[in-house]
């Protein structure tokens, strides 16, 4: 009960600091302004509904993880959108273009990011719930969590959007059987090899603003290939068999994860006495 009012006291006295208010401040007048810019470009990339949904989890990065969470959430939205529209009008042709010609919505939004902004708003409370010396282990471990699942992301975003638009060969991840461009659970190694090397360039943008040390990019690049492999496996086995199983939801359990991966992956690297 002592420990419960003492977080308590904590918190309120974190969220009555005056850098707590200026950090809210510049985030809604940064997410504002930015937004605004989108909602006045040419090209849509969000929705009206996604652009609200887009600057809460903005703001919320910046509370928790201030422009070095903002940096990559940023990056993975600017490459996603662009990687989306690689070939648009092929896919369209085809039928196997995004919906709304990729303009994000808030389903979207919060599919990519749900995971992401869990481990962000992890970082942010553990310190005020636990000994110093558990938060020196757990918030490390979230702030690998929140790179690894929008690394995870957004190869997934680059393997499929890269695969439609160029690949040569597309194969179902379960059977290897070839299959049409498009399909669920469909790979492709031009799709592959894009989800690899965008995996870890979000990764290196985690690192290069100091939300993971160097060794944890390779982590994220292996944490991302097997959530995106998963997630195609989902796809092929699963997805048409319950309705409940959207584009969104899978894509929550794609980052998740990838999250997860990568966490365990740190964890046994360390119990190895591999990194330091």
């Amino acid at each position: 009960m002592l420990l419960h009012l003492s977080s308590v006291f904590l918190l309120l006295t974190v969220l009555d600091s005056s850098s707590w208010l200026s950090s809210l401040l510049v985030a809604v007048v940064l997410n504002t302004v930015l937004l605004a810019i989108v909602w006045f470009a040419p090209k849509k990339l969000l929705t009206p509904a996604g652009i609200v949904h887009a600057w809460i989890l903005g703001v919320l990065v910046w509370l928790a993880l201030d422009w070095r969470g903002y940096a990559v959430v940023t990056f993975y939205f600017l490459v996603g959108s662009a990687i989306t529209r690689v070939g648009m009008a092929q896919k369209e042709a085809a039928g196997i273009a995004e919906k709304r010609s990729g303009a994000r919505g808030p389903e979207n939004v919060w599919g990519s990011a749900l995971t992401g902004a869990l481990c962000a708003i992890g970082s942010l409370v553990v310190p005020l719930v636990v000994s110093a010396a558990a938060s020196n282990w757990i918030v490390p471990l979230c702030l690998l969590g929140y790179v690894a699942s929008f690394s995870t992301k957004l190869a997934d975003t680059c393997a499929s959007e890269i695969g439609k638009a160029y690949g040569q060969r597309t194969f179902l991840i379960t059977t290897l059987k070839p299959v049409p461009r498009g399909t669920e659970g469909a790979v492709s190694l031009e799709g592959t090899l894009a989800g690899v090397v965008a995996s870890i360039a979000i990764a290196l943008v985690g690192w290069g603003v100091g939300l993971i040390p160097l060794w944890q990019v390779v982590v994220c690049g292996v944490a991302a290939f097997i959530g995106t492999n998963l997630e195609s496996v989902i796809g092929a086995t699963l997805q048409n068999r319950f309705t409940w199983l959207t584009n969104e939801v899978v894509n929550i359990i794609n980052t998740l994860i990838g999250a997860i991966a990568a966490v365990l992956l740190a964890q046994a690297l360390y119990a190895a006495n591999l990194v330091l």
